[in-house]
């Protein structure tokens, strides 16, 4: 009874010693990232002088390179990890209806040449319901479609990713697709139409919510034409993930991913999507390394590049990790994008929630601006999805608001450094640089790698069916 007491007494003693020593870290990442923190100039630096970061452009080039000897310059364990993909870049593009000209930009993966005629028709949200309302009817002519979903449409109706609109269109026939933005002032919205990263066979363009709008309520009473001239640039390019490693003490096999996407589009110069989320993984990793923080886990900070164009980079990563044979090193990846003055912790995998909110009780004690606003969900079209895929564990930091309106503005010309915040930028360096320590250092992990079943079963219970076997990457059948 005697030994067994002290058995006990010792396992509270190592207990209490390694909180003290947790306290002791965090209480350090929170006075370095407040005091050091170089997220935001080195943001600016990036805006101001490389512009924007078009995977396969030469501004994309730059901002690998830059971000490679950023991450050398701190002393971090740093390398390129290329992929070939196909490249897409805007040439131009004129479009009229009714022989009126359309302010308009062209969605990414568009085709080279197109010079297209036809009859515009109104197809609302453009879902499958939509279409099947109409059968042949769209068969050759343009669907003009609401980017989200259009007021008083029903309770219940889920929105589906533009790329899966305009897969939609192609499959009913549709010769091309002109989406409304949902932005008030006739902003334009970019981003990839496909879903593969690749060309695809119709031509899709973004307009205006007020032009939109205004030749919707036209075709209610008059059958008009658009005319399509486009011209874009494709062909197959290398592009770079830039990987750092961080070994781990104990469990040196075992990783903890943390990533997110450094490319952006070209009408600006992506500074909220993703330049908030990439260049705070920057400066998690330098937090690291400045501090010299041990970890029972290795991490890999990843910059992606091809996101934009279809999660290219991240899939990219996947892949490599499935051919090496270390994918079942990956214990967990953490996803920023566009993330901005987080007050909690998010994950895909609700086992995980006692972790995060005891998690959450440790370190609201050294930081006042987190919350513990914990919360389980998954969703697709970010980074995390490949590793979702493979069964991984995914999360990030959540709570916060995108500072100046700013989610107005992805895609769009104005998406510029201005919209950024400080305050909330550096507060995402703090929660996140927090999340990695608990899960680099945590002794178990409750959320495992899933069964190719369980993951089914996951992607069901999370409503994703539906979009992926748009997308193509629904592997199970019906």
């Amino acid at each position: 009874m005697k030994r067994i007491y002290l058995i006990c007494l010792v396992l509270c003693c190592q207990t209490a010693l390694a909180q003290k020593n947790q306290l002791k870290d965090l209480r350090k990442i929170v006075k370095e990232v407040n005091s050091h923190s170089q997220a935001y100039e080195r943001l600016q630096y990036s805006t101001e002088n490389l512009g924007h970061r078009l995977t396969g452009s030469e501004n994309g080039r730059k901002a690998e390179e830059y971000a490679h000897d950023l991450f050398k310059s701190y002393g971090l364990d740093v390398s390129y990890q290329p992929f070939t993909s196909d490249s897409w870049s805007r040439e131009s593009l004129d479009l009229s209806i009714q022989n009126k000209a359309v302010k308009s930009v062209a969605l990414a993966h568009s085709p080279v040449h197109v010079d297209l005629t036809a009859d515009l028709m109104d197809m609302g949200n453009g879902l499958e319901a939509d279409y099947q309302k109409v059968g042949d009817q769209i068969k050759g002519k343009i669907a003009l479609v609401y980017l989200g979903i259009l007021p008083n449409s029903g309770n219940g109706l889920r929105n589906l990713h533009r790329s899966e609109k305009t897969a939609l269109a192609e499959k009913y026939g549709a010769k091309g697709i002109i989406f409304i933005n949902t932005v008030k002032n006739n902003v334009l919205l970019t981003g990839t139409a496909s879903i593969t990263g690749k060309l695809i066979n119709i031509p899709a363009i973004c307009i205006g919510l007020e032009d939109g709008m205004a030749w919707k309520d036209y075709l209610k009473t008059n059958i008009t034409n658009a005319k399509i001239q486009m011209r874009n640039k494709a062909g197959l390019t290398t592009s770079r993930n830039i990987v750092v490693h961080i070994k781990g003490k104990e469990l040196p096999n075992e990783k903890i991913v943390v990533g997110g996407h450094l490319d952006s589009w070209d009408l600006a110069t992506g500074a909220i999507d993703n330049g908030i989320g990439s260049f705070a993984i920057i400066d998690m990793a330098r937090t690291f390394k400045k501090l010299k923080l041990k970890t029972k886990r290795s991490i890999d900070f990843v910059l992606f590049m091809g996101e934009e164009q279809g999660l290219l980079g991240s899939k990219a990563y996947v892949e490599n990790a499935q051919k090496e044979g270390t994918i079942d090193q990956i214990k967990y990846m953490l996803n920023f994008d566009m993330v901005n003055a987080p007050t909690g912790f998010s994950t895909i995998r609700y086992d995980m929630m006692h972790h995060l909110n005891e998690w959450g009780k440790t370190y609201a004690l050294v930081d006042t601006t987190f919350k513990n606003n914990n919360a389980s969900g998954a969703g697709l079209h970010s980074d995390h999805q490949p590793f979702m895929l493979q069964g991984i564990p995914t999360g990030s930091a959540r709570g916060g608001r995108l500072p100046n309106n700013a989610g107005m503005y992805y895609h769009s010309d104005n998406d510029v450094f201005s919209l950024v915040d400080k305050a909330g930028l550096v507060q995402t360096v703090r929660i996140g640089t927090a999340y990695t320590y608990f899960l680099a250092n945590a002794p178990e992990i409750a959320a495992k790698k899933l069964t190719d079943l369980e993951i089914r079963d996951f992607l069901e219970k999370a409503d994703l069916k539906t979009p992926l076997q748009i997308s193509g990457e629904w592997r199970w059948g019906n």
